[in-house]
C-alpha cells in the first residue's frame, strides 16, 4: 500500500513539474503585472490623495489672501496653485476667485489673465463657461463686442444656456439691435426656472423694451 502510495505521489508531482515547466514562466509574469498593476494604483492613489490636500491648503492661502485683500501674497499664491496643482479644481476655482477680487481692486488685465487661464486649462465645462461668461462681461465693459460675441459663441452646458441669451441681449442693447436684444431676453427668460431671481431681472428688460414675457411665451407655439 506504501509502494501504491508512493508512486501515486510521485506521478503527481511529475504531472506538477510538466506543468510549471510548460505554464511556470507565464504565470509568473501574469503575477509580476497584476502585482505591478496594484502598486501602480496605489501609488496613483497616494499621489492624488497628497496632491488633492496639498492644492486644498493653497488654495485656503489664495482665499485668505482675498478676504484679506492682501494683494502681494493673492498674486504669489494663485501663480504657485496654478503652477503646482493646475489640473486640480481648487486651481481653477483660485484663479476665478481672484479675477473676481482682480476685478473689484481695478486690475482688468489681471483679471482677464485668470479667466482665461480657467478656459484654456480647466477640463471641467461648468468652470468654462463660467470663465467665459464673466471675461464677456469684461469684454462688453471695454466695449469689445465682437470678442465677447465670440466667447458667448462658445458651447455651454445647458444650464448656463440662459445666461449666455441674458449676455448677448445686453450686447445688442448696447448695439442698438432691441429686436435681436427682445430675441435674447425672451430665450433667456424662457430657460430660466420659474422660480428663478434672475427670470425676474430679465423680465424687467423685456418690459423696458415694451415686450411682455407671458404673451411672447404663450404665442411662440403658433409660429
Amino acid at each position: 500500500m506504501a509502494s501504491h502510495l508512493d508512486l501515486e505521489e510521485q506521478e503527481q508531482i511529475d504531472e506538477l513539474k510538466h506543468f510549471w515547466k510548460r505554464w511556470g514562466d507565464l504565470i509568473t509574469w501574469a503575477a509580476i503585472a497584476a502585482l505591478g498593476s496594484y502598486a501602480a494604483w496605489m501609488g496613483w492613489q497616494s499621489w492624488s490623495t497628497k496632491q488633492a490636500a496639498q492644492s486644498a491648503a493653497l488654495y485656503d492661502t489664495v482665499e485668505r489672501a482675498a478676504i484679506s485683500a492682501d494683494m502681494a501674497l493673492l498674486d504669489r499664491s494663485v501663480a504657485d496653485i496654478e503652477d503646482k496643482f493646475a489640473s486640480t479644481s481648487y486651481a481653477q476655482q483660485a484663479a476665478l476667485l481672484a479675477a473676481r477680487i482682480y476685478q473689484d481692486k481695478a486690475r482688468p488685465a489681471d483679471a482677464r489673465k485668470q479667466l482665461t487661464w480657467v478656459i484654456d486649462k480647466s477640463d471641467d465645462a461648468g468652470y468654462q463657461a463660467l470663465a467665459r461668461l464673466r471675461l464677456a462681461a469684461l469684454q462688453i465693459e471695454d466695449k469689445a463686442f465682437d470678442a465677447a460675441r465670440q466667447q458667448l459663441a462658445a458651447k455651454v452646458p445647458a444650464s448656463f444656456e440662459p445666461l449666455v441669451a441674458d449676455r448677448l441681449g445686453d450686447i445688442d442693447m448696447l448695439e442698438n439691435k432691441p429686436a435681436d436684444a427682445i430675441k435674447h431676453y425672451q430665450q433667456a427668460w424662457k430657460g430660466f426656472d420659474a422660480n428663478a431671481e434672475y427670470r425676474r431681472l430679465v423680465a424687467v428688460k423685456l418690459s423696458a423694451l415694451g415686450a411682455d414675457p407671458e404673451e411672447t411665451s404663450a404665442k411662440e407655439p403658433n409660429k
